[in-house]
């Protein structure tokens, strides 16, 4: 049976990793982003920050905020700003789904991943999420302490 050559195009950009312990994340949804070249290229390389992003909805279009996309050094001319305003494409349906969500008290979208699709297109994870309180992280913290004590207890016993 031969092997299965890995996708090129698969590469995981930039992840969110502190949104999940100050969030309840409800409901995701993948979205595309809009891109210029330099955009693109950097991120190839590896180069944006999604930690202290969101996305809005205003005028029936939603927006990625504050994500940070590093200056591609190769691209003199056609350089674009770091933290500019992007633009999402999702269809109305799921457009009109994230706007009744955020309308509920304590909603907000928060981006999980920036990755590349297996077609080579950049894609967006977005999370429907409440914030959680100071006691609902404590909780988390001590469910991952218990979840490593016992991993440690089993290895050492068998």
């Amino acid at each position: 049976m031969a092997a299965r050559k890995s996708n090129p195009n698969l590469k995981l950009v930039a992840e969110n990793r502190k949104a999940r312990y100050n969030y309840h994340i409800e409901d995701d949804l993948e979205c595309g982003i809009v891109l210029e070249g330099s955009e693109v290229k950097s991120l190839r390389e590896g180069g944006a920050n999604i930690a202290e992003s969101y996305a809005t909805v205003e005028n029936g279009e939603l927006w990625l905020v504050n994500a940070s996309i590093a200056k591609y050094e190769k691209a003199k001319t056609f350089s674009h700003d770091e933290r500019r305003r992007r633009k999402l494409l999702v269809s109305r349906r799921e457009l009109s789904k994230l706007w009744q969500g955020i309308g509920r008290e304590g909603m907000t979208l928060v981006p999980l991943r920036l990755y590349f699709n297996e077609k080579g297109r950049a894609k967006l994870a977005l999370g429907l999420a409440k914030g959680k309180k100071m006691t609902d992280k404590r909780e988390t913290e001590k469910k991952r302490d218990w979840n490593k004590q016992k991993a440690r207890l089993l290895r050492e016993r068998g």
